[in-house]
């Protein structure tokens, strides 16, 4: 290989949304763009988060430089704490409110110390492993949100991290067209990796202040109580509930533990004017239902979110009252919309008013739009594209606008999560795919959770488990104790107890035509048996588990 290039791994982020993470090489050393985590899908049983693969970074471990991040959002933080487990004295960039996000995920796990928080601004560039980095602001749902304009020994690259193009942008800077066409200059940039989260929906984006003006309208109209669950991340709609507390005399109540924790991180960098009476839910104040505003975690319908106890009736200080205005401010995450609708329907029982996108324009998305992405294409000017941050269809989306637009078919690229791209002087090519599995992580296990653990759960989860126990003499080979049966999510004990019976006097069939088979081919037998047994007579095939013990 020549003595410069640019290799781009994406780890994450492709195929998918969620974990979005790439590895960019240089002769002088690797930098982490990102490190993000996903959420599980309803295969993945009792798995808490998925994260990007730890090997191919801890590989590079000797010429890791640092992790660029582009903002504070779950799918592009979340995965630094495991990464700093593993690496201690990483170099993490962010913006200001970036890196307190993740300092707080850090306190939390008792690794603040194995890391350094580097803050950068758009007012200064960052050198790293041959890569000067610019960050230039870009509207989506959470402040100080960055594209990454690099200066790399092989061309421009501009990397826009999540964005859209807002032209009444609620923190008053949105996205920097005129910087990235500075940027650009005359010739455009070599490459461009841009966010393909949107890129099916035609148009543009509406503005958040389409949000603004619906909450106005639902705060004239609401007579009691307004419950309002949004993404604990989205700080402009925070502070959008909070002026409308202020200009409706209205207490503000915050329950949930991750919205008071990010209110705090926005109010200590200034970004959140805070309203003239803020609770929690340990300290509700005395006032009527028609001068409070609840803010609550749940968009999601989370099982033990504050949302879902509140409208269970399982919230110690709180619940759902009729009367009440229920305001749902966010889009419902692929494979969530059966617990959300739950939830709505919930609500709906017990008296309240919802609305829900569905209903009014309550939401926005944070990602642009065909329209939106058209405008980065003619601000940049790429040589060379790819799409990122997308399931396979919006990366196929998004690089058939690149081709109308101009760019040769030659020159887009559909990537993997782990196949590499290298930019050299004078061509591009793409490399030998690399393993790039990623990582289950199940409380304290990661890792240890694969295919196997989880279809061994979605057996469980099917058919339930019968545990069959027995004592024998070690001499003789006699029942000393047992069979006992136990079942768990396959029958009902006391009303099939008379087929539980029938596999006892099935395992002293075994017991008595095959005397002394041994421990370990015993087991087998009396698995292959009484699974048998239960699919012929009730059609269901849980897992056997024997314990057999000889004293």
């Amino acid at each position: 290989m020549t003595d410069t290039f640019l290799t781009i791994t994406p780890l994450g982020g492709l195929g998918e949304i969620g974990m979005n993470c790439q590895m960019w090489n240089t002769p002088e050393g690797c930098v982490l763009v990102d490190c993000g985590i996903m959420f599980p899908d309803d295969q993945q049983l009792g798995v808490d988060v998925v994260i990007p693969p730890l090997e191919p970074i801890l590989a590079q471990r000797g010429r890791l430089l640092g992790v660029v991040l582009t903002h504070g959002h779950e799918d592009h933080i979340g995965a630094v704490p495991w990464l700093v487990s593993f690496i201690k004295g990483l170099k993490v960039y962010g913006s200001p409110m970036t890196l307190a996000l993740v300092e707080h995920k850090l306190r939390e796990r008792g690794l603040l110390d194995r890391a350094e928080l580097i803050t950068v601004t758009p007012e200064h560039e960052l050198a790293l492993g041959g890569l000067r980095f610019h960050f230039i602001p870009v509207s989506h749902s959470i402040p100080q949100g960055y594209a990454l304009a690099v200066d790399t020994p092989v061309g421009k690259v501009v990397h826009t991290g999540d964005f859209k193009i807002d032209e009444f942008p609620s923190d008053g800077v949105g996205t920097d067209l005129p910087a990235l066409r500075s940027f650009a200059g005359v010739d455009g940039v070599r490459l461009l990796l841009s966010d393909s989260t949107n890129a099916e929906s035609e148009g543009h984006t509406q503005s958040e202040k389409v949000v603004r003006e619906t909450f106005h309208e639902i705060f004239s109209e609401a007579k009691g109580r307004i419950v309002i669950t949004l993404f604990s991340s989205h700080i402009e709609r925070i502070q959008m509930v909070f002026d409308m507390a202020r200009e409706f005399d209205r207490a503000v109540v915050v329950s949930g533990r991750s919205l008071v924790n990010n209110i705090e991180r926005g109010r200590d960098l200034g970004f959140m004017r805070m309203p003239p009476e803020l609770f929690t839910d340990q300290t509700i104040p005395d006032v009527s239902p028609e001068r409070m505003v609840v803010i609550a975690t749940g968009s999601q319908g989370e099982p033990l979110s504050a949302l879902s106890r509140i409208a269970s009736g399982e919230h110690r200080q709180l619940s759902i009252m009729e009367g009440d205005t229920v305001i749902m401010s966010s889009r419902v995450i692929p494979g969530n919309a059966r617990a959300v609708n739950r939830l709505i329907n919930q609500m709906y029982r017990m008296g309240a008013d919802v609305c829900h996108d569905g209903t009014r324009p309550v939401h926005v998305s944070g990602h642009g739009r065909r329209d939106e992405l058209r405008t980065m294409l003619d601000a940049v000017r790429p040589k060379f594209f790819v799409p990122i941050h997308g399931e396979y269809r919006h990366l196929i989306q998004h690089r058939d606008l690149a081709r109308d637009w101009g760019i040769a078919p030659e020159r887009t690229f559909i990537l993997d999560d782990g196949e590499p791209l290298t930019l050299l002087p004078d061509t591009i090519r793409l490399e030998e795919k690399i393993p790039a599995d990623s990582i289950l992580v199940d409380g304290k296990g990661v890792g240890d959770v694969g295919n196997l653990v989880l279809r061994e759960r979605q057996l469980l989860g099917g058919d339930g488990v019968v545990v069959v126990v027995l004592v024998l003499d070690e001499e003789t080979g006699e029942v000393i104790h047992g069979p006992d049966m136990i079942s768990k999510g396959f029958v009902f004990e006391q009303q099939f107890s008379h087929l539980l019976e029938d596999a006892k006097c099935l395992v002293l069939d075994h017991l008595e035509t095959s005397p002394r088979l041994g421990i370990p081919r015993l087991g087998d037998r009396i698995r292959s048996s009484l699974r048998s047994f239960f699919r012929k007579v009730v059609g269901r095939d849980p897992v056997v588990v024997p314990v057999i013990t000889e004293v």
